[in-house]
């Protein structure tokens, strides 16, 4: 059953868990979010409450998340509670959380997905997939390669 999404929904995605997406009593993973609905949670903006509770769950330091958004740390940190990032960012941590949530729910366990990310991978040419995922077609490409190992493809 599909999930709608509207304007007023938006506090449901920012203050609950990062990589899940809150309507009444249903969770749903980001991953599974309409590109619709991640674009109007774009518009409204990223906290950086929302950003810390990403931060917690992905085990990442700001140095890590500052690589992955293309951002600077002082860009992340300088932010406060309910302030909002600029949509460019916004969409870069909407995409992270979209990686993780589908990585999250292949993987069926939250930290041995986040050890994966820092992994050589032989499919990368031993590359760890967290070293591409700084912009969008190394997250693509990241998306892609935990669909082959959902689908039991050798990766």
């Amino acid at each position: 059953m599909p999930v709608t999404y509207n304007q007023n929904d938006a506090n449901h995605f920012v203050n609950e868990a990062p990589t899940m997406y809150y309507s009444g009593k249903t969770a749903v993973p980001i991953y599974d979010l309409t590109s619709i609905q991640k674009m109007q949670i774009i518009r409204r903006g990223i906290s950086k409450k929302y950003l810390e509770k990403l931060k917690i769950t992905t085990s990442l330091d700001y140095d890590s998340l500052a690589a992955a958004l293309s951002v600077t740390r002082s860009t992340l940190i300088n932010k406060k509670g309910e302030e909002k990032f600029s949509d460019q960012i916004s969409e870069r941590i909407v995409s992270l959380a979209d990686l993780y949530s589908f990585g999250y729910e292949v993987f069926e366990d939250q930290p041995n997905f986040n050890q994966w990310m820092f992994s050589p991978n032989q499919a990368l040419g031993g590359l760890t997939p967290f070293s591409i995922i700084d912009n969008h077609y190394g997250r693509e490409e990241i998306r892609n390669l935990i669909g082959r190992i959902a689908y039991g493809v050798y990766s």
